[in-house]
């Protein structure tokens, strides 16, 4: 049973109105419409809660695929409403927006990398407090760190625009360094390729959720940095806002 993926249009979307369509045994609902991100590519799934119109509430605790990929299982917290029930849901927004402000400040510093160093991803994850990202790199020395970094906020700062459309596979596949990543994670049953794009800096194949503008992110700080073998190096980032950039520059 499909359900409609509000967040591939609009990753803004905080609360949205649904009906069941199914219960799962592991005290699960399919709706027919979320915005709730059920994970993947390093993100994290959403969390949040379902109310009913007479008031009752269930805490979404996790989300997973179901049995297609727009079909979406949201996992509560105690035994579902049947099948029928009006619900709205509620993301936790906080939580949210700071995992869009993280991946898209992982894109910007996978284009960073690329345009420098030529390195492809091997690997990403994110979650509310830190990010890491590896890359296809032998050498990561401060200074070569230090510049990433500099590159990175300085991209952040100039307030480019961030937008996301649909492209059939075959289109895709026509576009130079659109997978970034060492290996393609796309498998060949999927057909409709979502692009993410930074303006004048980035262009991806993505399935996640992102801000509308780089200057959403605040900024990056790199705070640490690891071997993963001779020619695997991550990167980890925590998030800055705005003001301490600029008190961060101006010391």
């Amino acid at each position: 049973m499909p359900t409609e993926l509000l967040y591939l249009n609009d990753s803004y979307v905080r609360e949205f109105t649904a009906t069941v369509l199914a219960v799962t045994p592991d005290q699960g609902v399919i709706l027919d419409r979320t915005a709730f991100y059920p994970g993947g590519g390093g993100q994290p799934h959403d969390t949040g809660e379902l109310v009913s119109t007479d008031g009752r509430s269930w805490r979404v605790v996790s989300l997973r695929r179901g049995t297609t990929a727009d079909e979406i299982v949201h996992l509560l917290d105690r035994e579902p409403p049947p099948v029928g029930t009006a619900v709205r849901g509620v993301l936790d927004w906080d939580r949210r927006y700071r995992l869009m402000r993280f991946h898209t400040a992982l894109h910007v510093l996978s284009a960073v990398v690329f345009r420098e160093f030529g390195a492809l991803v091997t690997g990403a994850n994110l979650d509310v407090d830190k990010a890491r990202m590896d890359f296809e790199l032998e050498d990561l020395a401060p200074e070569r760190v230090a510049r990433i970094e500099q590159l990175a906020n300085e991209a952040i700062a100039r307030g480019l625009p961030v937008r996301w459309w649909t492209i059939p596979r075959a289109e895709a596949e026509r576009i130079p360094d659109l997978i970034r990543t060492k290996v393609n994670l796309l498998p060949p049953s999927i057909q409709s390729i979502r692009v993410v794009e930074i303006s004048g800096l980035d262009l991806q194949a993505d399935g996640g959720t992102h801000v509308r503008n780089t200057r959403e992110i605040g900024g990056i700080r790199v705070v640490g940095t690891r071997s993963k073998g001779r020619n695997n190096k991550r990167i980890e980032i925590t998030l800055v806002d705005q003001a301490e950039n600029e008190r961060t520059e101006g010391s």
